[in-house]
């Protein structure tokens, strides 16, 4: 695409805005089940997920939203605009999430594409990091990188993965969610905990639960410490690896 190109569609994306938001799905834009009325007081809880099927795995935004319930402070809605397979570019291509970003009313949203750890990989999750963040910061809200891991059988990955996530948050002043480094805690802590799924790389509902911790202590500033198990873990002790692991993570990589 085009700079000019790219122009004229971050134009319409801020200034057309079409009530549409996708649930947790591949496949269909249809009115999410979870957000709550865009009122002054639910504002600072509301949270817009962009990403394709990591993010749309096993639930995500709605465990979060679960989470701050359990947690306390400000409760968190969260609605989601999902695509299997879909990097930013994509996103941004396709329209949905320009327009309901536009549409404002978010306190923070979340941008996830792959692992984007080659060179042309990671170049482009800054590029189209920055154009989202214009929309982002245009409509009232806040970027955060949901960074993400590499396949299991390129495990050698993982920094390249992290840095790459870590300069593109940098380079908006955005939120660093690290949930990739979180996953190395986990290991280090046991390296028999399950986060890779059978295909080697979608996450395991374990692993999912962990970016839900992350996400939830990055956004609430609240320690996910003897928070509720949400799904049923491979053994009791692993429920304080992953929030130990979680909150490491933060303390170490995140960026608030």
């Amino acid at each position: 695409m085009s700079a000019t190109s790219g122009m004229r569609h971050a134009v319409v994306g801020v200034v057309v805005a079409a009530a549409v938001v996708t649930s947790c799905s591949s496949s269909s834009v249809v009115p999410s089940q979870t957000e709550t009325p865009r009122t002054r007081e639910s504002v600072d809880g509301r949270v817009l997920f962009i990403g394709n099927s990591l993010t749309e795995a096993n639930g995500l935004p709605a465990m979060v939203e679960t989470l701050s319930r359990q947690g306390g402070g400000t409760p968190i809605a969260t609605a989601s605009v999902v695509f299997d397979g879909f990097s930013l570019e994509d996103h941004w291509n396709q329209g949905t999430a320009p327009r309901r970003i536009a549409e404002g009313g978010w306190s923070i949203v979340v941008l996830q594409q792959g692992p984007s750890s080659l060179p042309e990989s990671q170049a482009a999750l800054r590029e189209w990091t920055a154009r989202f963040d214009t929309v982002i910061r245009a409509s009232g809200g806040r970027t955060a990188l949901y960074m993400v891991w590499p396949e299991s059988n390129r495990r050698d990955a993982f920094d390249a993965v992290s840095r790459s996530y870590a300069r593109a948050a940098e380079d908006v002043s955005g939120m660093l969610l690290p949930v990739g480094e979180a996953w190395r805690g986990a290991w280090r802590r046991d390296s028999e905990v399950p986060l890779y799924g059978p295909d080697g790389f979608h996450p395991t509902a374990t692993a999912t639960y962990l970016a839900a911790l992350v996400i939830y202590q990055q956004i609430s500033g609240r320690s996910p410490m003897g928070l509720p198990a949400l799904t049923q873990m491979p053994a009791d002790r692993v429920l304080r690896i992953l929030q130990e692991a979680a909150e490491e993570a933060n303390a170490q990589f995140g960026r608030r």
